[in-house]
């Protein structure tokens, strides 16, 4: 099986977050079809783990969604910059805490088929209050912190009231993580 080929490609938006490409391709020869691609340098996710086992999550305004979401600190990456990298500064500009440590969960696809954005997953151990507090970007003013056992959030997943597929892969890959260790 051969890989398409693109025979055309146009570059429609370029933004502050992502750019709209519009390419043509070839699948099979003389099978030509147009697809609509959001790029996305993506970014880095991470999972906030208290030493009394409860998860730091963020409660922010999504408007394109027009509610607040609960959702774990994440952020795009800037070019070039080393996920690990990003996941570190997500956590003290949301958050306001620093970690000891930090295990790399998963990588992950967030809507492959029509966007490029890879998400790097991690596990925040050892956290405590960074001296600096919250570093807020713009449009993230509303951002509220919440602390919630593990357990629950596992719950709030399962009742519908975390939808983020971030913060979902992120939860139930560290609940079985701990699991794993017997924590």
């Amino acid at each position: 099986m051969s890989l398409p080929k693109t025979i055309k490609s146009e570059r429609l938006y370029h933004g502050r977050i992502f750019d709209l490409i519009i390419e043509d391709i070839e699948e099979t020869p003389g099978s030509i079809r147009t697809c609509e691609i959001v790029s996305h340098p993506g970014g880095a996710v991470v999972v906030p783990l208290l030493d009394n086992g409860d998860v730091i999550l963020v409660r922010q305004y999504r408007y394109p969604l027009k509610k607040f979401i609960v959702e774990l600190p994440a952020g795009k990456l800037e070019p070039n910059e080393d996920p690990l990298s990003a996941a570190q500064r997500e956590l003290q500009e949301e958050t306001g805490y620093t970690a000891d440590k930090y295990e790399k969960l998963t990588t992950m696809f967030s809507t492959p088929g029509f966007c490029s954005e890879v998400l790097h997953i991690y596990l925040a151990f050892g956290l405590k209050k960074s001296e600096y507090g919250q570093n807020l970007d713009k449009g993230e003013q509303s951002l509220t912190v919440e602390h919630h056992p593990l357990s629950a959030v596992v719950e709030m997943i399962v009742h519908g009231e975390i939808g983020d597929s971030k913060t979902i892969a992120g939860i139930l890959l560290t609940e079985r993580r701990l699991k794993s260790m017997n924590l």
